[in-house]
This record gives structure tokens, sequence and C-alpha cells, in this order.
């Protein structure tokens, strides 16, 4: 008997009767049996959005085999979709400047093998965190930019993300703006992380202007880059509540707990096929 393998159908397409049936139909023909569904109506927009996921019988060429077969139905329905293995690692880039707490969080759910990616490079602007990347046998590299050497900087970027074949590209704490050109270049797959406190404390030290506010909770979101500044499609998000009690470095560290916490789920939820992309909005079939 052949092995039993899995994989994750995403779709989204215009709103119409039948179309449930058609993908379901689809799948009981090819013999294979659903593990998972889930889907969302988007009554407003009239949008389907689906992921399915779904299991049978090994065979030669299946993937493709299925591919071949599902494109007459997508195109019947007007369907953005996708079909991959379950299980199937993102090829994920990693960028970093100073801080390392993200950084070291992804790199130990990775190794782990909590989440889903194959970490191919780090990057960075600035030299850090060097040693603690090559201890995880993966490659760093050094891109410094300034104002001036910002456009050969984003060149090299986009040379190595072709290089390496990158699927992912991960801000994890990268403190340097993205041109619109590179934001646009690389819309819908690049995740970035910052405090939630945006944009009600900018600028330095941001949890030393809350503590002057005496907020009463932190937190983060994880969100696709655009070319508006911290305010692309939201995936993710983290709340924790404080009180008086806490010393700016306090919120500091519940921060850092929040922006780990928020950008792990985020390209979890991503890599599994989770994330559907509308305007500037997201649905997350979690």
């Amino acid at each position: 008997m052949s092995e039993q393998v899995r994989h994750v159908l995403t779709l989204q397409c215009p709103e119409a009767a039948g179309i449930v049936h058609a993908v379901t139909g689809f799948l009981v023909k090819h013999g294979r049996t659903i593990v998972e569904l889930k889907q969302f109506d988007d009554m407003s927009a009239e949008r389907l959005f689906m992921r399915v996921d779904f299991a049978g019988q090994d065979g030669a060429d299946l993937l493709q085999r299925l591919r071949e077969d599902f494109t007459p139905v997508a195109e019947e329905w007007g369907m953005d979709w996708n079909l991959r293995e379950r299980g199937q690692k993102t090829r994920t880039l990693i960028m970093v400047s100073k801080f390392d707490h993200c950084l070291n969080d992804l790199l130990f759910r990775a190794h782990t093998g909590e989440l889903p990616i194959d970490v191919v490079a780090v990057v960075s602007n600035h030299p850090d965190h060097r040693s603690l990347v090559e201890w995880h046998d993966i490659d760093f590299h050094h891109i410094p930019v300034t104002k001036q050497t910002k456009p050969a900087a984003e060149a090299e970027l986009l040379q190595l993300i072709e290089q390496t074949g990158t699927e992912l590209v991960v801000l994890a704490r990268y403190m340097q703006v993205l041109s619109d050109e590179l934001a646009t270049e690389l819309t819908g797959k690049t995740i970035n992380i910052h405090h939630s406190f945006l944009p009600s404390f900018k600028g330095a030290k941001p949890y030393h202007q809350a503590w002057e506010r005496g907020v009463k909770t932190v937190g983060a979101t994880a969100h696709y880059v655009n070319s508006e500044l911290d305010e692309g499609p939201i995936i993710a998000q983290q709340v924790v509540e404080v009180d008086h009690t806490y010393m700016p470095e306090d919120l500091v560290a519940a921060g850092r707990d929040s922006e780990c916490k928020a950008l792990s789920n985020a390209v979890r939820w991503h890599c599994e096929g989770r994330v559907f992309l509308w305007g500037n909005r997201t649905v997350v079939l979690r």
C-alpha cells in the first residue's frame, strides 16, 4: 500500500454558489480525504477564502497531477490558488539590526521544528550577530546601509534573495526603512514586527515614553510590509496587561516577549497557508 501524504490547498475567489461543492467534489474524485477545511465568506466584499488540508495515497508525480487537474476548476471559478505539500518548509531570509530577541526566537523555533521554515540566510546592517547566526550553521551577510549606499545595499539584498530562492523575508527588528520600490517588489512575502505603541510613541525609547504616560497594556503587531511605514496589513498581535508597578525596563521586557510571540505566530500562519491578503486587510484561517 502506498504511503499517505498530506497537501494543503488555499484559494480565494469571488463568492458564488457551488464553489465548496466543486472543491470537495474534486478531492473525492481524486481519492482524497479532507483533514481540515476552513473558509470565510466576506459578505461585504463578496469574496470567499478557503484552506483545505487533505490526505491520500502517494503516487508518482502526485502533486503535479493534482495541480494540472485542479487548474480547470480554478479557472472556472476565477480562483487565486496555491497547492503544496503540507509541512513543506518555506525558504526564509531573516533581517535584523541591533536587537536580537526576535532573531534568537526565530532561530530556536526553526531549529526545534516548531516553525516550518528553512532559514537560508540572515542579513544585518550591523556585524554584531554573526557568531550567533554561524553557530546555527546559517550564512550571515553584513550589508551596511547609509543614505548614500541604500540603493546598492537593496540591490545586493535582492540578488541574495534570488540566489537563495527565498520565499519569505522576515524583518526581525530590522531598523531600516525599505524603499517604496523594494517594498513593492516584496509585497505579500515580507513580514515586519513593531511595538503596538505606534503611532502613539514614535522615535527613541518608546517604552520609556509609554511609562511616562502610565500605559496599562503593552504589545506588538506583526504585519506585511508595504510602502506605508508600519501600516501594512496586520497578521498577528499580542497584548499584555501591565500596571503602575512596571518600571521602563519591565515594559521593555514585556514588549520583547510580545514581539517574539506575535512575529512567530505571523510567520507560522503565513507558512502554513493560513493568511490571505485582500487589499489592506488579511484573513487568517487559524
